[in-house]
């Protein structure tokens, strides 16, 4: 009886301070800032800027998505690397036949894969080291989709604010039944990890990016190892914003408004491999973390229904209180997540049991992992970093 009366006032407390104390995490107003005139005088110089992107086995969304980038408007000097890294379905060839009209593009293939290297990190290396001496980099993947303006309105920020990474978390799909339960909350758990306000503060520890789109100055890249320093992470864009700004470089990272992923998901088991294979890799392969997050995602997001309807059923209004109190701040704090994709708000109250899948998934990794199958993708599987 005691249990039952506290622990549900546990949660509430937890969501009363993840809600006033934690960053703001749920708040979907980290955009691009507004570009500020330009001043009167002799047109400056835009930088010039090479945009890499890393390809396996990505026909099925290129014709959407690498048109978007080579007729991107912009008043400097471009060009388009494509890495084409050991397709089996044609990707290179493909890409070659989308070349005509816009920015140049260069079609490559990476030699093969050395130990110690995730692939899409060796085919990044291989496509930095062909972009020659430009001052940008945009590093983004095969499945997003930039709208016209995206490339102008990511350097403006750059060089506006003096930033040396400037990332989009990109707005996913959301068109199926599935996509629409899942993917908010991905996002939405990405920022409950790593506020946006905290990673975008000089000198705060917090440090995240979206490796769908980061623009990264050459010189930055450069003073932070090059891709080399973060060669075997799985979860890539964090290590790079880490690398960026511990070598003393500033980041930024928000929510996109012209950047979009094309990619499907339209049924769970796609989404679950996108979650699992990189969800141990999170908690650093260790099971006491492991255990702590299953824990922590039960008394966070499982306890308020339980204990709202236990007290309801049960006959004690008090625990019934916290729970909902606490399903309700829940549920608030999601909401402004779902208008950002457009989708009714009334669904947020679904999120105990989409974090009921997370847990699920986030146990699948760690059972892969011990399993041999751990971090893989696309036919490949990486070990943890000390083993590799």
């Amino acid at each position: 009886m005691t249990v039952l009366r506290w622990v549900p006032v546990v949660s509430l407390l937890a969501w009363v301070w993840l809600t006033c104390c934690h960053g703001l995490f749920w708040r979907t107003d980290r955009r691009l800032p507004p570009r500020r005139p330009e001043p009167s005088g002799p047109a400056r110089r835009w930088p010039s800027v090479a945009v890499v992107v890393p390809a396996r086995d990505e026909a099925e969304v290129l014709p959407v998505s690498l048109p978007s980038l080579l007729a991107q408007r912009y008043p400097g000097e471009v060009r388009v690397i494509l890495v084409d890294d050991h397709s089996s379905d044609g990707t290179g060839a493909l890409a070659r036949g989308l070349a005509a009209g816009g920015w140049p593009l260069t079609v490559t293939t990476p030699p093969p894969l050395p130990d110690g290297w995730t692939g899409k990190l060796w085919a990044l290396r291989h496509g930095v080291r062909l972009a020659g001496p430009v001052e940008y980099l945009l590093l983004t993947d095969a499945d997003i989709a930039h709208r016209p303006g995206s490339l102008a309105a990511l350097v403006g920020a750059a060089e506006q604010e003096g930033l040396d990474l400037v990332s989009q978390m990109a707005r996913l799909r959301v068109v199926t039944r599935w996509e629409r339960l899942i993917v908010p909350a991905f996002v939405y758990f990405f920022a409950q990890l790593y506020p946006f306000r905290w990673s975008n503060r000089p000198g705060a520890r917090t440090a995240a990016a979206a490796g769908g789109c980061s623009l990264v100055r050459r010189d930055a890249l450069e003073r932070a190892g090059g891709v080399a320093a973060i060669r075997g992470a799985v979860i890539d864009d964090v290590s790079l914003a880490r690398a960026v700004k511990r070598s003393g470089g500033r980041i930024w990272l928000g929510l996109a408004d012209r950047v979009d992923s094309v990619r499907p998901y339209p049924r769970l088991g796609q989404l679950w491999r996108m979650v699992s294979r990189s969800a141990y890799a999170q908690l650093r392969h260790s099971p006491a973390l492991l255990v702590g997050t299953v824990l922590g995602l039960a008394l966070v997001y499982l306890v308020p229904p339980v204990a709202t309807a236990a007290g309801l059923l049960g006959g004690r209004p008090a625990v019934a209180a916290a729970g909902a109190a606490a399903w309700a701040l829940m549920a608030g704090t999601f909401a402004p997540m779902l208008r950002y994709y457009r989708l009714p708000v009334a669904g947020a109250v679904l999120l105990p049991f989409t974090a009921l899948l997370y847990l699920l998934m986030t146990v699948d990794s760690a059972v892969q992992h011990w399993r041999g199958r751990g971090a893989a993708w696309k036919g490949r599987t990486y070990p943890r970093p000390q083993e590799g």
